[in-house]
């Protein structure tokens, strides 16, 4: 570790730390890493590197190939397909349990920032902007009251970091507008339960259909893992 430099050791921020890698490709989808790559490259302690590594691995963000070997998890057509079916799944039914309680006015700023954010400049910025979007539907799935469910919709919105990650740096732009979004919140304020389930749904499909249409757009995903 060189002089000087700050060693992080705490277990929240590390994982934050390369979660963001992983999103954005620092480490690349079936890239090797270790122990001691994870602590040199990003000056996190290696006790929280270890401990790291195997809270990933559970995540599944990593994955282990043999006893000496893990990779960054592997980004390919079935697992956007998968993403987008579980949350299909899912969000739809969350969304509508949390609706009475939600916070609007909150919800209506987060998406004004991600509108403000737009079109992407930098790898930052489309990093910034994929995390408010994470931030508007954690925060949205909380008033729901189901911990255990939260926590399956965090890991799932995690996912979709690395996927949205793609159309972003393709498109210098959101999969689906601020005013699209706008107007979903409105159909869960206003809605019935079907109404709001019908209208997440009817996002996420719009939305995967985009980011499909743009992957097979670019020669550079005709590969197993989709890289940019």
């Amino acid at each position: 570790m060189p002089d000087g430099k700050v060693i992080v050791n705490d277990a929240d921020e590390a994982y934050s730390i390369i979660l963001d890698a992983i999103v954005t490709q620092e480490l690349a989808p079936s890239q090797k890493v270790s122990e001691n790559i994870i602590s040199d490259k990003f000056g996190i302690s290696r006790t929280i590197a270890r401990n790291l590594i195997e809270r990933l691995i559970a995540k599944h963000f990593l994955v282990s190939i043999s006893p000496r070997v893990t990779q960054v998890a592997p980004l390919t057509l079935i697992e956007i397909k998968q993403n987008f079916s579980l949350r299909k799944m899912i969000l739809p039914s969350v969304f509508a349990l949390a609706a009475p309680s939600v916070d609007y006015e909150s919800l209506h700023a987060i998406n004004d920032e991600i509108k403000a954010m737009l079109p992407v400049e930098n790898d930052q910025s489309a990093l910034a902007v994929l995390k408010a979007n994470r931030q508007l539907n954690l925060e949205l799935c909380s008033f729901a009251g189901y911990p255990l469910m939260y926590d399956w919709v965090k890991q799932l919105e995690d996912m979709t970091m690395r996927i949205y990650w793609l159309y972003i740096k393709i498109q210098k732009t959101f999969p689906y507008s601020s005013e699209y979004q706008s107007t979903s919140l409105e159909t869960m304020r206003n809605g019935s339960s079907g109404e709001t389930q019908r209208a997440i749904r009817e996002m996420l499909t719009q939305t995967e259909d985009r980011i499909l249409s743009a992957v097979f757009a670019h020669e550079q995903f005709y590969t197993q893992d989709l890289k940019v």
